[in-house]
């Protein structure tokens, strides 16, 4: 294949995976990534509702990007933006309607799984290079600005939506599940861009993640 058409498929596939991962996530009931915990905390504090402030903070970050490295808007920004949401509601309801996770083992099997297809989920479309949502851009952005490698940017931004989420009262969103992610996530994604995404779009090419 093309290796355009390649990056566009890994985009659309890596996207759509991160929107049904949410949804898994959503399902463990074991606490969500930091990222939807960060935006119900201040969403609770301005009295809001996550569906009106996440487009308000992701096009905030958007335009933070836009002015400090344009080049990670693009397709996946897009698909992001306006995908994501819509996907997670349908994967929650689907298996909502397959299965009861009214067991810890069936919670953990669940968080498990949707930490596995979250981190491979986002490092095809990271790997593709056609834009990424712009909580992703901003670990990425450190990384290119040598501030740290990727991974340990990753876990900054995610402790400190965690830390923040819990300061505006989102108890309810954090759990396990998002303390993995806040300091897995990073390591787990670098080493799925290196090892399976990398792989896939330039065979046995090898472009180091900064």
């Amino acid at each position: 294949m093309d290796r355009k058409w390649k990056r566009i498929l890994m985009t659309v596939i890596g996207t759509v995976f991160t929107g049904v991962s949410v949804g898994i996530l959503r399902k463990a009931e074991l606490g969500t990534d930091p990222f939807t915990a960060f935006v119900t905390g201040c969403a609770n504090a301005v009295h809001s509702s996550y569906g009106i402030l996440y487009p308000v903070i992701i096009g905030i970050l958007l335009i933070l990007v836009f002015f400090i490295d344009k080049h990670y808007i693009g397709l996946g920004t897009i698909l992001n933006l306006f995908i994501i949401g819509a996907v997670a509601d349908f994967s929650l309801k689907l298996l909502n309607s397959l299965y009861e996770a009214d067991t810890w083992m069936i919670q953990g099997i669940t968080l498990a799984i949707a930490i596995f297809v979250l981190c491979f989920a986002s490092s095809l479309y990271i790997a593709a290079d056609l834009g990424v949502s712009s909580y992703d851009a901003v670990s990425l952005i450190m990384a290119d600005k040598k501030i740290a490698q990727y991974r340990f940017c990753r876990i900054f931004t995610d402790v400190i939506c965690v830390l923040i989420a819990y300061v505006l009262h989102a108890k309810d969103c954090i759990g396990i599940g998002t303390i993995i992610t806040a300091f897995g996530m990073g390591p787990i994604v670098q080493f799925f861009i290196k090892h399976v995404a990398e792989k896939i779009l330039y065979r046995k090419e090898s472009r180091p993640l900064p």
